[in-house]
């Protein structure tokens, strides 16, 4: 079943990129598994997806678990992967990604996967 309206056999070569322990690069795993170039909507499902406890927020522990939401035999992220994924949508300090955050960060993304800007 495809996550968020994802192709997958996407998800699947998305996945099999990070397999190894930190080997995880989100801006590479947006762009391999299409999520970077979903809809608004979608990308808002699967933030109520990865937001296990519907707290409105995607907090440490829900990222570390990030993969597992694309297959649930996906590995964990590493504690540094976590870090620097929580780091990048972070952007209040807070410890936490909300949608407010989530979404025009991939917006972003979007945008500079199109453009190869890094």
């Amino acid at each position: 079943m495809a996550f968020a309206g994802l192709n997958d056999a996407d998800v699947k070569a998305a996945l099999d990129g990070c397999a190894a322990a930190d080997s995880f690069d989100y801006k590479s795993f947006f762009k391999a598994c299409g999520l970077a170039s979903k809809s608004s909507d979608d990308v808002k499902k699967a933030f109520a997806t990865i937001d296990q406890d519907n707290s409105g927020f995607i907090e440490e522990e829900e990222l570390k678990l990030f993969l597992q939401n694309f297959s649930p035999s996906a590995r964990a992220l590493t504690d540094k992967e976590t870090k620097t994924f929580l780091a990048a949508g972070d952007s209040d300090g807070d410890g936490k990604i909300g949608v407010d955050v989530w979404l025009p960060y991939l917006v972003y993304l979007r945008c500079v996967l199109i453009n190869n800007i890094r």
